[in-house]
């Protein structure tokens, strides 16, 4: 782990894994301003005194709370799952057995509110980004790419290979909080029928 600065009000945690820095981050987090990123957490306030915060602190253990996880249905009929199956070796029903075969983990947000980056899910799965992204892709697209899942939450462009679909809404302000996912849920993709 190294910490190093970010301006003057603030500093990164740089860590060697996802699950080092959500650990940072459970640690921190409510005790100061912190934000939690792939391998990384940015902690706002005073550089001296975060130092002091940081150097006292030890990452969290992160409990399994795979029974509280927040199921996510899926139409198994995405543009790409052919494709998918082809860059892993597995049949497609193979894909959608190991999508749906182990809890994700919420690890960060970013790219567009309510859009999550998963981790955790099967090795087997991890595949390259899109050579030539699309323009569009629909809300409720359900992707693969690297060692992420993830569900876009309103149409947009995007490179991830799409395995599927859901209609449950990622982000609707007339919830609060209006994102269905924040970073450390544990989320499991089910089968649905089309």
């Amino acid at each position: 782990m190294r910490v190093l600065p970010c301006g003057d009000r603030a500093l990164i945690i740089e860590c060697a894994s996802l699950d080092e820095a959500r650990g940072w981050h459970a640690a921190l987090d409510g005790q100061v301003e912190a934000v939690l990123g792939a391998r990384t957490v940015l902690v706002h306030g005073d550089p001296a005194a975060l130092r002091s915060l940081i150097a006292r602190t030890r990452p969290a253990e992160l409990a399994d709370t795979e029974h509280d996880a927040v199921e996510i249905p899926v139409v198994y009929d995405g543009e790409d799952l052919d494709e998918v199956a082809r860059l892993t070796g597995l049949t497609t029903r193979e894909v959608v057995d190991a999508h749906t075969g182990r809890p994700w983990t919420a690890a960060f947000s970013g790219f567009a509110p309510g859009f999550v980056y998963l981790a955790g899910g099967d090795p087997r799965l991890v595949v390259p980004r899109r050579a030539t992204p699309r323009t569009r892709v629909p809300a409720g697209a359900v992707g693969l790419a690297g060692e992420l899942s993830g569900v876009y939450p309103r149409p947009s462009p995007g490179g991830w290979q799409l395995i599927g679909r859901t209609y449950v809404p990622l982000w609707d302000l007339d919830n609060d909080p209006p994102a269905l996912l924040r970073p450390g849920a544990r989320v499991r993709f089910v089968e649905a029928g089309g």
